[in-house]
């Protein structure tokens, strides 16, 4: 990839798992009861169709990797399970209690922190608490984050026979110095162990999270650390750019200098000669930063146009409505946002007060709505147009002028009434997002919000 092309666009911008994006959310537009509003006009718009989505925040981790931006609380001691799944099902109730009928579930993910920070009996506990008040879809897809070093087989068969397929394990890089760097030491063989577990087990897609640009990472350990993931043979693979913010993670991204770090081209050259690896063993480029094969949903999602993105990252089918339990999760009704307490001790005592624990949230306008459709396209299918008269807004002949610099660079192709990311572009779907976020050309920050988009 041309160096010159890497610096022209390598500029701070969102990762668009929503529109707008957290910092442009209009706060004091925003209430409780307009959220409510929303979410129940989108449950009896899609329950019976294609049910709901939940995520499940688990926020706790023994130890602290450097390269996390997750919403975390560090400790060993595991006598905090029973008290947050307490909170949690007692969130899931109140959610339950607003709805006309029980909910159908289609999805549920649980994220971190470590899920596997708990022990594979709370898990059960709660799983089956909220199953208590739900129905799961004929189709269903429960997935959970992993961690290589604590998941035991007892915690893949549990939430298997709970109706569990997908797991991802974050593996990151193999490279002891850069394991070392980041704080996050585990062998190859615990990789192996918990992947070769959950296909004995009968999970249908196993992944791996892999990430480039972290400190000390050279090209040999990116290509060493995909050599040995395609020994093991994940059905997809997250292959993500570490994104080094570390006045937003505070000093978690400070225990090595910013030189350490790869950057412009050099930081470009590990996800290129990466994503070559990548393609010459079978894996597909889905989307932004995933990879899959054939036999996966993901792909076959992809193929089929289905391919959905929201706060849970890239999902195989799309619900209207999902639902965020624990904290600073971000639950989303297709026309609002709501965003959980981020401070466990406030989440717990806004629960105890029967209260929905939101802090935060927006109401999406009519354009958010128009714009938001336009970047979920590009995001999922690199594509999108304005045929049809509810896709068309008036700043579009601006944003195709603003885009046409990227045409003659080769990034997009241009009709009268679409635009397509060619394969020289893929890279840089998010700076093409960006033409269409009105919202952050009418306010650029004046602070550091983003990372870099390459």
């Amino acid at each position: 990839m041309s160096v010159s092309l890497i610096q022209k666009y390598n500029v701070p911008g969102p990762r668009y798992t929503s529109y707008p994006t957290v910092p442009y959310w209009e706060e004091d537009q925003f209430s409780e009861d307009l959220w409510k509003k929303t979410l129940l006009e989108s449950f009896k718009e899609s329950n019976e169709t294609e049910g709901i989505s939940l995520y499940i925040h688990l926020p706790f981790c023994e130890s602290l990797c450097t390269f996390c931006g997750c919403n975390k609380r560090i400790t060993k001691l595991h006598d905090v399970e029973n008290p947050y799944i307490t909170a949690v099902l007692k969130e899931w109730d109140i959610y339950c209690d607003l709805l006309p009928n029980k909910p159908i579930i289609k999805e549920i993910h649980l994220g971190g922190g470590t899920p596997t920070f708990f022990n594979p009996k709370n898990l059960e506990s709660l799983l089956n608490g909220i199953l208590l008040r739900a129905t799961k879809a004929k189709d269903h897809e429960f997935s959970f984050e992993g961690h290589p070093n604590n998941t035991t087989r007892t915690h893949l068969q549990t939430l298997y026979d709970l109706g569990f397929r997908r797991v991802s394990f974050g593996v990151q890089d193999y490279s002891e110095k850069v394991q070392k760097a980041i704080h996050r030491e585990q062998p190859f063989h615990n990789v192996a162990k918990v992947t070769f577990w959950a296909k004995e087990i009968g999970y249908t897609s196993v992944g791996h999270d892999l990430i480039f640009g972290l400190p000390f990472q050279t090209l040999e350990d990116v290509i060493d650390t995909i050599d040995k993931t395609k020994s093991l043979l994940p059905d997809r693979l997250a292959f993500y750019s570490y994104a080094h913010v570390p006045w937003i993670k505070g000093n978690g991204q400070r225990g090595f200098k910013d030189d350490d770090v790869a950057k412009d081209d050099v930081k470009r050259q590990l996800y290129e000669e990466g994503k070559k690896r990548l393609a010459a063993n079978n894996y597909h480029e889905i989307g932004m930063d995933h990879f899959a094969l054939e036999t996966d949903s993901m792909y076959k999602s992809f193929q089929k146009q289905k391919l959905h993105r929201n706060f849970m990252g890239y999902t195989a089918s799309k619900t209207k409505l999902m639902i965020g339990l624990g904290i600073s999760s971000i639950s989303d009704s297709w026309y609002s946002f709501s965003q959980n307490e981020k401070n466990i001790d406030e989440y717990y005592n806004r629960l105890e007060k029967n209260e929905l624990p939101i802090f935060r949230g927006h109401i999406l306008t009519d354009e958010d709505l128009i714009i938001r459709k336009h970047i979920l396209k590009l995001m999922c299918q690199f594509t999108t147009s304005w045929k049809a008269k509810e896709e068309y807004f008036q700043e579009i002949p601006e944003i195709v002028k603003q885009l046409q610099e990227m045409e003659t660079d080769g990034l997009i192709e241009i009709s009268t009434s679409s635009i397509t990311v060619t394969e020289k572009g893929k890279p840089f779907v998010r700076n093409i997002c960006m033409a269409f976020d009105l919202r952050l050309k009418r306010n650029a920050p004046q602070t550091k919000l983003f990372s870099m988009t390459v």
